[in-house]
């Protein structure tokens, strides 16, 4: 996919293969930096900057870019968002359609008939099958991207997907997991798209898509989430079929992706707010590449937007991340 289809699709809008300046070639630096640390403090700088006879400022910066140089470029992020943005695509078109036209769809206490003696068709299956296959490689992915701020929230994230798609197929409650796999892809593809236009550099639209994804986002997660999903799983499971072994642990990981959502849509209302604000959305605060200098700092947040320098790797794409401040259940 990245060969074939990402690659010549970011060439064609003018994405270069190029990252962040290197950092000009140093032994006595490079040695401190791949054996000791990556962020020396003020009392090592200042025995660095004695024995090189370099200003502090200069060797924080030499630093500063030979992190920058172990980054992926814009070429490689742009090819992971477009890898996620298709699958969350198709798998959201995917379950929208199949969903369409099941019962449980317009009726969530029919996830609860006849249980645990419900069929699993061939298509549940695939689609049950596809996002689990999924959301293992960003668990996989994410220990290999670049680490970002909000790295033990994704785990989390990624555990708790995890453990309810599984638990959910083990305990044939397929139905309601059907409703809680859309539900999740239905924003994901937005933020996807919010950081392809950011790579290449369509602001407007990637704002666009930013603000759409956070509507649909605080919606679906704060809204439909726990009225209709954790409605029926909660009460109307209770009611028709009484509590099962399995209902503290599968509402409790339903719970933990809520309180999930609660700090995500904390994080994209601020984000929005600054956008607001300053007339753009904002530099993304979990960004992976750091200035060289304060004025380069200067420069970024009044020139790009909140998934400017960011990619979520895990989404591992997440990776994950990731590029956006949020990524992707």
């Amino acid at each position: 996919f990245f060969r074939f289809i990402a690659k010549p699709c970011a060439i064609k809008l003018g994405i270069q293969d190029s990252g962040p300046h290197r950092a000009q070639p140093n032994a006595i630096l490079e040695k401190v930096f791949t054996s000791i640390t990556k962020s020396p403090d003020g009392k090592r700088l200042e025995g660095l900057s004695k024995q090189l006879d370099w200003d502090v400022r200069k060797i924080q910066r030499w630093f500063r870019q030979r992190r920058n140089q172990d980054k992926p470029t814009t070429l490689t992020k742009f090819c992971e968002s477009m890898w996620r943005f298709t699958f969350y695509l198709i798998i959201f078109f995917y379950g929208i359609r199949f969903l369409w036209t099941a019962p449980w769809f317009w009726d969530t206490r029919q996830c609860w008939y006849n249980y645990p003696f419900q069929p699993l068709t061939s298509r549940l299956y695939y689609y049950y099958i596809s996002e689990l296959a999924f959301y293992w490689s960003l668990m996989f992915s994410q220990f290999t991207d670049i680490k970002r701020k909000d790295f033990l929230i994704m785990f989390v994230h990624h555990l708790a997907t995890i453990g309810l798609i599984t638990f959910s197929y083990m305990n044939n409650m397929v139905r309601v997991g059907t409703l809680v796999l859309c539900l999740h892809d239905v924003s994901d593809f937005l933020l996807e798209a919010a950081k392809l236009a950011n790579y290449a550099k369509y602001q407007r639209l990637c704002d666009a898509f930013f603000m759409l994804f956070g509507v649909v986002f605080i919606v679906t997660r704060l809204g439909i989430y726990p009225f209709w999903i954790l409605n029926t799983t909660l009460f109307e499971s209770w009611e028709l079929i009484g509590p099962y072994p399995s209902w503290w642990l599968f509402n409790g990981l339903l719970v933990t992706l809520q309180v999930l959502h609660i700090i995500w849509s904390y994080l994209i209302v601020r984000t929005a707010y600054k956008a607001l604000m300053r007339g753009k959305v904002s530099k993304d605060d979990r960004s992976d590449v750091e200035s060289s200098s304060e004025e380069e700092d200067a420069t970024s947040n009044s020139t790009k937007g909140v998934l400017s320098t960011s990619s979520n790797g895990s989404n591992r794409s997440n990776g994950h991340v990731a590029s956006g401040q949020w990524t992707e259940e």
